[in-house]
Parts: structure tokens; C-alpha cells; sequence
């Protein structure tokens, strides 16, 4: 079983994530006068039409592009000597420290401690009817899954063929996925929560929500 207390003192201990923001296509590249230790912040608005911090612009056959911030964090490293070079597609422009959320270490700690269901192939997913409306009726934590089990359908090219979920018996704490969308292979699809372990994940859950200082 794992440690939880142990990953969030460790999580605790570094408490950010390091965020490369790398050239999008080809391009010549002009900073945004940006240094160690500014603060950014990412783009924000209800659908996230608004975009965050600008970093730098890219100039493609005189189209200028800007690359904003795609999170709130602190500059830790910005590659000046590149000012004004034409630059590869995927060449690293610059690092930016990024101070986890609740959610985020929520997020983190959650998938550690529960069994993920990966998608087997890249497709969209949906789960069987029953399932479904199970699900919308009384919650996530209503479903107990159980090895072999028929629970999803796997769609592509225009087939739908049934997924059985293969796996240790327990409930469906997370769903990774929204109806409709492709999944990437090896992604997680659902999070499976032992009964026995339940209510050791609910508490740290509510430790981090009461605990966790945000970054303002």
C-alpha cells in the first residue's frame, strides 16, 4: 500500500513543478523583455480566452506569433542568447517554476494511490450505458468495479467495440476522460479505489484542502 503521508511530505518539500516552454514552429525569436524571477501568469477566463503573461514572439515569413504563459509561476531561466536567432520548432526558449495548486496536488496524490486504467489504443471512450447512468444518477463513487467487468466502449474509425476493465476490484474514485474526446494511448481513463483504502484517501484528500497554502 502506498505511503500517502510520506508522498506529501515529500511533495511538500518541493512543492512546484518546472515548466519548459519551447518554440511551437519555426521562427525567429524576440523575448518579451522578461528575467529571472518575474512572476507570470497563465491564461485565465471562463473558456481560458485569455491569454497569459507574453513570454516572447515568434517571426515566421513576417507573421508575428506571440507565446504566452500557459500558467501562473516565477521565470527561473530565460535563453537570451537566442534573441533575434531563427530557431528550430521544440528548441527550449525558456523554464518557469510553477507552485502546485490544491487541485493539482489533489490531482498528484491520487493518482500515486489508485489504480489506473489505461486506454489501450488512442480512441475516444465512453462508458456502457448502465454504467453511465449509474454514474450521473448517484456519483463516481456508486460504481464498484471488479476484474472482467464490461465497462466501456471503445470507439474508432467508425467501429465501437466493448473494453472489460482489467484491474483490482474497488470503485471508480476518478474519471480521466470527458465523453467525446480522443484519448492518447497509455493515458488514464478511470482511477479504481479499493474499498479497504477508501477512507485513508478521502482524509488525506481533506488534509490537503485544509492545509495546502495556495501561491497568491
Amino acid at each position: 500500500m502506498l505511503n500517502i503521508k510520506e508522498l506529501l511530505e515529500d511533495i511538500k518539500s518541493n512543492p512546484y513543478k518546472e515548466i519548459i516552454v519551447r518554440a511551437p514552429h519555426t521562427g525567429t525569436v524576440e523575448f518579451a523583455g522578461i528575467k529571472p524571477g518575474d512572476t507570470v501568469r497563465g491564461c485565465s477566463g471562463t473558456w481560458g480566452e485569455k491569454p497569459g503573461t507574453l513570454l516572447a514572439h515568434l517571426t515566421r515569413e513576417k507573421n508575428k506569433k506571440p507565446i504566452c504563459a500557459p500558467e501562473k509561476g516565477e521565470i527561473v531561466n530565460v535563453r537570451n542568447e537566442l534573441e533575434g536567432s531563427f530557431v528550430e520548432a521544440g528548441e527550449e526558449l525558456l523554464t518557469f517554476r510553477h507552485f502546485l495548486t490544491r487541485k493539482e496536488v489533489i490531482e498528484l496524490i491520487l493518482k500515486k494511490a489508485l489504480f489506473l486504467f489505461r486506454a489501450p489504443e488512442r480512441a475516444k471512450y465512453y462508458f456502457i450505458p448502465e454504467v453511465d447512468q449509474k454514474l450521473k444518477v448517484s456519483g463516481k463513487r456508486s460504481v464498484k468495479v471488479a476484474d472482467g467487468m464490461d465497462m466501456l466502449i471503445v470507439s474508432r474509425m467508425k467501429r465501437e467495440t466493448p473494453l472489460a476493465y482489467s484491474g483490482p476490484e474497488g470503485l471508480i474514485y476518478s474519471v480521466y476522460f470527458h465523453r467525446g474526446d480522443n484519448v492518447d494511448e497509455g493515458e488514464p481513463l478511470i482511477g479504481v479505489c479499493p474499498e479497504d483504502q477508501l477512507s485513508a484517501i478521502q482524509d488525506v484528500v481533506a488534509r490537503v484542502q485544509s492545509e495546502w497554502e495556495e501561491d497568491e
